[in-house]
């Protein structure tokens, strides 16, 4: 939740464990007061805390002299700084805030409007390859035009594309008027949708089928998202003539083999639509290295990867072995007990996640010396995470669009304290 909320630019204080919610009476009790339905809070995404009534906020802007210390910051930085964007929306405002191109554009997020979601839920409970590609079929129109929208907001800025991630699981109905609905339209009982549902279900879903897998299970998603965004680059590059570069990116590789596999249907779809185009473009497939068995083998990997992208959120979380959906009911006691120093979700933790990301990068670039290497993770907006990123010899990081500035002055900051150790 924190991590969407701050992708929306709004402010986001989760796991407070002093509030005490009534939901049938609409009232909440902080602090030994009761607040109702209607009365104004403030909050501050930054600290957690949460103040009784509306403080004045102004739209944040690079001006004045704001603006000229990120002029200078530019000067001297030596990494690129990208944002986290799946709106074209987002994407206007990171670059107004000074983003040079979309390091993570979540495709998933794309499916859960309102006149898609029920195409996509039909495509999950299909049965046959046959009945999922006639699902997909109606969805390319859709995907296509959220690439062309996007590519036209960047103005020729680079746009890394991660496919599918999360499991089909998530974008299943939950209520009963939507289970029964989605049984009407398909032509189903309510009692095979359910039973379907079920089957779906998982134990641990972060472990479980998302990501490449997907792409290995059901290749035709794969097919489909490949196809939207080669179309997409073409006319866009037709229309504007922007010198647009496609970057797909294959998430939750853990071994060279599935990014292979997946990689061959990409190539294989985006070399189809430029023949039926007739039309030729470079694009890249690349990988998020976000488990830590990936960086082990970084070198196995890039022998199939034009770049690697740290998604630094899911690769603590493996490396530490917790959620940080559920890190919060102990980690408290930890700084309390000066365990843990600092939130591994908020600042980077360098001894182990950072020597998997060092290992990565090195290992990678031996096999593969043009590898492009990047962060998307939330520790891109961070300026401790931004210095180690420029030690590692990153080429960017990308962050949340409202972190982008933040990270436009960590990463110049990174550079000159190099500078000044002769490195």
């Amino acid at each position: 939740a924190a991590v969407v909320a701050r992708g929306m630019g709004t402010c986001c204080v989760s796991g407070c464990n002093d509030l005490k919610v009534d939901e049938d009476g609409k009232e909440f009790t902080l602090g030994g007061k009761t607040y109702h339905e209607g009365d104004y809070i403030s909050l501050d995404g930054s600290t957690g805390n949460i103040y009784e009534g509306d403080i004045k906020t102004v739209e944040a802007t690079i001006s004045g002299n704001f603006g000229c210390i990120m002029r200078w910051a530019d000067q001297f930085r030596k990494m690129q700084v990208r944002t986290n964007a799946d709106t074209p929306a987002d994407a206007e405002n990171a670059v107004r805030l000074g983003a040079e191109g979309i390091g993570l554009c979540r495709t998933e997020h794309m499916f859960f409007e309102a006149g898609r979601i029920p195409k996509f839920r039909r495509m999950i409970l299909s049965d046959t390859v046959e009945q999922r590609e006639a699902a997909l079929q109606e969805l390319i129109p859709y995907q296509r035009e959220d690439f062309i929208a996007m590519y036209k907001a960047l103005r020729g800025r680079p746009m890394t594309v991660r496919f599918l991630d999360p499991p089909l699981h998530e974008f299943l109905p939950k209520t009963e008027p939507e289970i029964q609905a989605l049984a009407k339209d398909m032509g189903l009982t309510v009692e095979h949708v359910k039973a379907r549902i079920a089957e779906l279900h998982e134990f641990n879903p972060m472990m479980g089928l998302r990501g490449c897998r997907l792409g290995v299970i059901y290749p035709e998603i794969t097919r489909m998202q490949t196809r939207a965004i080669i179309e997409a680059a073409i006319a866009v590059k037709l229309e504007c003539n922007y010198d647009i570069v496609p970057e797909i990116m294959v998430p939750l590789v853990g071994d060279r083999k599935e990014l292979l596999f997946v990689k061959h249907i990409i190539v294989e779809t985006a070399e189809k639509v430029m023949r039926e185009k007739g039309y030729f473009l470079n694009y890249k497939v690349g990988t998020m290295i976000e488990i830590p068995r990936a960086a082990l083998t970084a070198d196995e990997i890039a022998k199939e990867a034009d770049f690697f992208s740290f998604g630094t959120n899911d690769l603590t979380q493996m490396t530490f072995g917790f959620s940080r959906d559920d890190a919060g009911k102990f980690l408290d006691k930890y700084y309390d007990d000066k365990i843990y120093e600092f939130d591994p979700f908020s600042r980077l933790d360098q001894d182990g996640v950072g020597q998997l990301m060092k290992m990565a990068v090195e290992r990678g670039r031996k096999e593969n010396p043009m590898l492009h290497c990047g962060i998307c993770g939330e520790h891109g907006g961070d300026p401790s995470s931004v210095a180690f990123c420029q030690e590692l010899g990153l080429d960017y990081v990308s962050c949340s669009p409202f972190r982008v500035p933040i990270a436009r002055l960590a990463a110049a900051q990174a550079a000159i304290n190099l500078k000044r150790q002769g490195r």
